[in-house]
């Protein structure tokens, strides 16, 4: 095991939830926009996004048992894919909208604003645990260095 190993598995974390809190953003951004893509010849609202994470490595689970009882590290995590999400636009009548319908109503995008702050305080909070973390890492090795004074 190297001395490192916590340093890259917290790196690894605190890059895929910093993505993660922009992909929040860009929601948060987008919420009202009904007009983010040219389909058809017609405009389609903006979509909610959503991160998907997993292991750097994708051993199996006999190697990660092996893994386990041999050293206890892991590999970190890393940002599988931002995908859309399937739920259905939602549909607000507003006949003075420029993107309303002959009927008034307006597709608006699937972004709910507080099931974005909701994640995003979730994704704080997994990024400060993985500061914490990394910190408490860099004092184990501070204090390892010590031991010879």
């Amino acid at each position: 095991m190297r001395l490192t190993n916590g340093f890259d598995i917290s790196s690894s974390a605190l890059t895929a939830q910093r993505l993660r809190m922009d992909v929040i953003s860009s929601n948060i951004a987008n919420a009202d926009t009904t007009r983010a893509k040219f389909v058809n010849g017609k405009w389609v609202p903006y979509t909610r996004k959503l991160v998907s994470f997993e292991t750097k490595a994708q051993p199996t689970f006999a190697q990660t048992l092996q893994s386990a009882m041999a050293d206890g590290t892991g590999e970190g995590v890393r940002v599988s894919k931002i995908f859309d999400d399937n739920a259905p636009l939602k549909q607000v009548y507003n006949p003075t909208h420029p993107d309303a319908d002959e009927n008034g109503f307006v597709m608006m995008p699937n972004v709910d604003v507080l099931k974005e702050m909701v994640d995003m305080i979730s994704a704080t909070r997994s990024y400060e645990a993985n500061v914490t973390a990394l910190n408490a890492s860099k004092a184990m090795i501070t204090k390892a260095l010590e031991i010879g004074k």
